[in-house]
């Protein structure tokens, strides 16, 4: 009899540790992810990685993403310009950020390669915008903690704009009215600052992925 009840004991333990198991399992493997995957779906910014389109409905990056629109040299330059990371191994100041690597240059106030590059930055950013040295904003020739921030500051932006609506030949009011429309306000209305995303803003001028018609008709 003592036998018997030390087995019924045992069985109805394992049962009560089962059903604890397919509970369990249920809420964490399944319940869980479910929720979390469909949050991660809602508002502007999803966990798809908040993909920017071009007008042709053709994915150009990302909304969250900084990548520097690059141009042939001696063309002309129709879109508005990112901060740069600088390559100390390659000894450039003007290489853009890697979305693959997302790093940024590591160099501090006090080191001679960030002020070299800086000063390099502030005269080809002011030949290329026809405006004096001293004009250039901070962060024009700083990089970013990330490397791929995709924001600059209003006043870069506005740096940029007659050049934008030379070369585009849009009106630079249009221009201006382009950038104030994509221009982001304070988090909370108290944090950071104003800033302008310019993946948004280069798209909305015309950006396009290459080879658009190609991808879109499955060529």
């Amino acid at each position: 009899m003592r036998s018997f009840g030390f087995i019924t004991g045992v069985v109805r333990a394992a049962r009560v540790g089962l059903l604890m198991l397919v509970a369990l399992s249920v809420i964490v493997g399944v319940a869980y992810p479910a929720a979390v995957w469909a949050l991660g779906r809602l508002g502007s910014v999803s966990a798809e990685g908040s993909p920017l389109t071009d007008a042709n409905g053709c994915v150009v990056g990302s909304k969250l993403i900084g990548v520097d629109p690059q141009v042939p040299a001696g063309e002309p330059d129709p879109f508005f310009h990112l901060r740069t990371v600088g390559s100390v191994v390659a000894d450039d100041a003007f290489t853009p950020g890697d979305p693959a690597a997302a790093l940024p240059s590591n160099q501090g106030p006090s080191s001679e390669i960030l002020a070299r590059f800086v000063e390099e930055r502030r005269a080809v950013i002011a030949a290329r915008e026809n405006v004096t040295p001293h004009s250039i904003p901070v962060d024009a020739v700083t990089g970013s903690g990330s490397g791929i921030d995709p924001h600059i500051s209003p006043g870069y932006a506005a740096l940029q704009v007659p050049r934008v609506a030379r070369v585009t030949g849009i009106a630079e009011e249009q221009v201006r009215d382009l950038v104030a429309a994509h221009t982001e306000g304070r988090q909370l209305g108290f944090l950071g600052v104003e800033r302008v995303n310019v993946p948004e803003l280069n798209v909305a001028l015309g950006l396009t992925a290459p080879d658009c018609d190609q991808v879109s008709s499955g060529g």
